[in-house]
């Protein structure tokens, strides 16, 4: 979610300055402590709006993951748990090991006070692993629900409205640290009413408070802290926040800012209200989707255009985006949306052969040193959320089921075209990741594994020099060491090791007089015996939940890599969850729904959830040739058209038009760690209407298109997938300048 960065920063003085007044109140995300909340989705750095922040992400506790006795595979999951639980230590977001760092337990911090056993509240009857691990707060939280809201409004109370999700470090640090804490709780109960949202069910209540935060602060993140009138509209918003003055440098304490908050409320409620009606307003008029259109038409200069901009935002040494050499320590994000948008050009013959490399060249370079780093998990396979450096060194460890189902469909692609057999390897490791952890019994697959455990981030994956010893052999300790990093300094918070390799298996091979293929075979059974090791300690959380968008996601990863790699067994997986998810997550009607969850489905699905489920559905047809799945993408999408398209400016809304009122009904255009439901809305109208000759699809299509045009032509990487949609409507492989009155039939992968 973003906001336009002209929003104007006058909107928060009220608050901000009389919180300042009072104590030195300031926004977290503005000044933070060393990476006290973690960065959120990567956004193209020249679009209109202000990048999102994973504010404080907070792993789970060590009593909501596995015990020692669990059997490694099985996943770690969350149910209610006892308040005196969550009294764990952790460790703050991992750095670079030449940054200072601050420890997650605040400075002098009395003693633990954490120890009652509370009754279960309102959560407890969640299905989200998120709110399970609140259900025993002494907060008296509730979900977000009409009861919840109609409570405030009877009881004229402020709506205090935190938001985060299960695999969010900072999260679980401030649970432990404020929402744990009884006089924090009595205060809040008395004065409050607390609603808790997991921001991976509730993504459009996430993204409309998310562009209150960002408009007033410039940043935004999880755990996201909301302070509203009783009617919800937002008056103050912030992230992270240390439980008392002191605790952390530059940060004021949550008690001191919601007993101001309270004191205003009862003295200056005036200027609250007109602080939120300002707030409000300017987040419905972004939010509402009435963008300006070019008035260039869009042709395949655009996609020039695109590369360039992406040429300019190239880490030439390290690859990926976004990056700059003098802020080495900022997150990094894989973007896979750009790297499927260099795969198209990669092999569009209408430019040149020039433009072809250097598409070439970004594309491989990234993807090599995405494979070498700490991003990606050398022992089990798949990749972690993001780095939190330049160099792909150092990871945020938690691991997202949408990461790992686009990046499999861009490094199967990328093997296709390259013949690499490296590329190979590291598809086919991380699919037998996905499979083996993060698969349900019925086939489905969960949302995500957690960042930390036993209360310490990255406590699963570390290795110190002396527990891999203790491991191997010396000739095997000899080669490991040589070739992921342990004959080097720690590099990991001063005294472990993430590892990872220092050059390519080729070039180290070459070292050895070994091809890649011979030292990869020689470092499997060592990488074996390690893994073994790591998976007898406690796991991280498992985030259970089966979304119906993020399924579709890892559906087209799997099809297109089983299609490429010629596997049968990932096609079929792939046929296994799309059965599961049209099984259990389609009502008797056809309509799809958000979550399923401990034998429960529920919620309206979102623009996102039909979209990558149809995108989906479209890569097992690809990949097996079954007209049916083909005719359920086709019904799924007459459904979505019926239920979100927006007749007056083209496009999908994100809710449907029976969904909840809330307030506003968004379209984001912008690709971003996920890509946007109307990019691929549009790349799927125009592959099913030249595959089912349907011409009102392509009609949409172009709709879709020109409904975001202003933003493309303004900042033309802000939504490659929404650029690949307008090249497949172009003349011959999108090359042409004008647009085509009839369009091709499109690429197929």
């Amino acid at each position: 979610m973003a906001v336009f960065r002209s929003c104007p920063r006058e909107l928060s003085l009220v608050v901000v300055f009389g919180l300042v007044g009072l104590g030195g109140c300031s926004d977290p995300a503005t000044k933070p402590s060393p990476m006290a909340f973690e960065p959120a989705d990567e956004s193209p750095s020249a679009q209109t709006t202000v990048d999102e922040v994973d504010s404080p992400q907070f792993p789970d506790h060590a009593e909501a993951v596995a015990s020692p006795q669990q059997s490694p595979r099985e996943p770690a999951t969350q149910e209610s748990r006892p308040a005196d639980q969550s009294t764990t230590q952790s460790t703050t977001q991992s750095t670079d090991k030449s940054t200072d760092k601050s420890t997650d337990k605040p400075a002098d911090k009395p003693a633990d006070k954490h120890t009652t056993q509370h009754p279960a509240n309102r959560l407890a009857k969640e299905t989200s692993p998120y709110l399970l691990m609140h259900a025993h707060n002494p907060v008296d939280w509730h979900p977000w629900d009409a009861d919840a809201l109609e409570k405030a409004r009877r009881e004229d109370k402020v709506i205090f409205l935190s938001i985060g999700y299960s695999s969010c470090h900072w999260c679980h640090v401030m649970e432990r640290e404020s929402f744990m804490d009884e006089e924090i709780a009595a205060f809040l109960n008395k004065h409050f009413v607390c609603i808790k949202v997991d921001r991976e069910e509730r993504p459009d209540v996430d993204g409309i408070y998310m562009a209150a935060v960002q408009l007033t602060t410039g940043r935004g993140g999880w755990p996201m802290s909301v302070f509203m009138t009783p009617d919800a509209r937002p008056f103050f918003g912030a992230t992270y926040f240390p439980a008392r003055d002191g605790d952390r440098p530059q940060m004021p304490g949550f008690l001191t800012v919601i007993q101001r908050i309270q004191t205003f409320w009862e003295s200056q409620r005036e200027d609250f209200n007109k602080q939120a009606d300002q707030i409000t307003e300017a987040v419905k008029s972004h939010l509402d989707g009435r963008r300006p259109r070019s008035v260039n038409p869009l042709d395949g200069r655009l996609l020039s255009r695109v590369q360039a901009k992406l040429a300019e935002d190239f880490d030439r040494n390290y690859g990926g985006f976004s990056s700059r050499a003098e802020d080495p320590n900022a997150p990094k994000f894989p973007v896979p949306s750009n790297l499927m948008f260099l795969l198209y050009r990669m092999e569009q013959e209408s430019i040149t052969q020039g433009e072809r490399d250097d598409a070439r060249q970004m594309l491989v370079h990234s993807l090599e040193r995405m494979a070498m780093g700490g991003i990606r998990d050398h022992l089990a396979g798949g990749f972690h959320r993001y780095s939190v450096d330049r160099f792909w060194r150092i990871p945020h460890f938690e691991k997202m089921l949408y990461d790992n189902g686009q990046l499999a469909t861009v490094y199967a692609e990328a093997h296709r075209l390259t013949g690499r057999d490296d590329f190979r390897r590291v598809l086919v490791e991380m699919l037998e990741f996905v499979l083996r952890e993060m698969t349900s019994p019925e086939g489905a697959f969960y949302s995500a594994l957690d960042a930390d455990s036993e209360g310490e981030e990255g406590k699963f994956y570390r290795w110190t020099k002396e527990e891999i010893v203790a491991v191997l052999t010396e000739a095997e300790f000899e080669l490991f060491a040589a070739v992921y990093g342990l004959d080097q300094a720690p590099n990991f918070e001063g005294e472990f090791y993430a590892p990872q390799l220092s050059m390519s298996l080729s070039e180290l091979g070459t070292r050895r007089n070994l091809t890649a293929e011979q030292l990869d075979g020689q470092l499997q059974a060592i990488r074996s015996k390690l893994l073994a090791v790591r998976d007898k300690r406690v796991r991280p959380l498992t985030d259970t939940k089966v979304l119906t968008g993020w399924n579709g996601l890892m559906i087209r990863g799997l099809a297109d890599a089983g299609r490429v790699l010629q596997e049968e067994r990932y096609v079929a997986a792939a046929q296994r969850a799309t059965e599961f998810v049209l099984a259990k997550l389609r009502t008797s009607e056809g309509r799809l729904l958000r979550t399923y969850g401990q034998g429960k489905a529920q919620l309206n699905a979102y623009l996102d959830d039909y979209a990558f489920l149809i995108d989906g559905l479209i890569g097992v047809y690809l990949a097996s040739r079954e007209d049916r799945w083909l005719q359920i993408a086709d019904s799924l999408m007459q459904g979505q058209l019926a239920h979100f398209w927006d007749e007056a400016n083209g496009g999908f809304f994100f809710t449907s038009d029976d969904h909840e009122s809330l307030l506003a009904r968004g379209k984001n255009p912008a690709d971003s760690a996920r890509p946007s439901g109307n990019s691929v809305s549009a790349q799927n109208l125009v592959f099913l209407g030249t595959r089912l000759g349907n011409s009102d699809y392509l009609v949409k299509a172009r709709a879709t298109i020109q409904a975001v045009s202003g933003v493309l032509d303004g900042s033309p990487d802000v939504a490659p997938r929404m650029v690949l949609a307008l090249a497949a409507t172009l003349p011959g492989d999108g090359g042409g300048e004008a647009e085509s009155d009839l369009p091709p039939e499109p690429p197929v992968p």
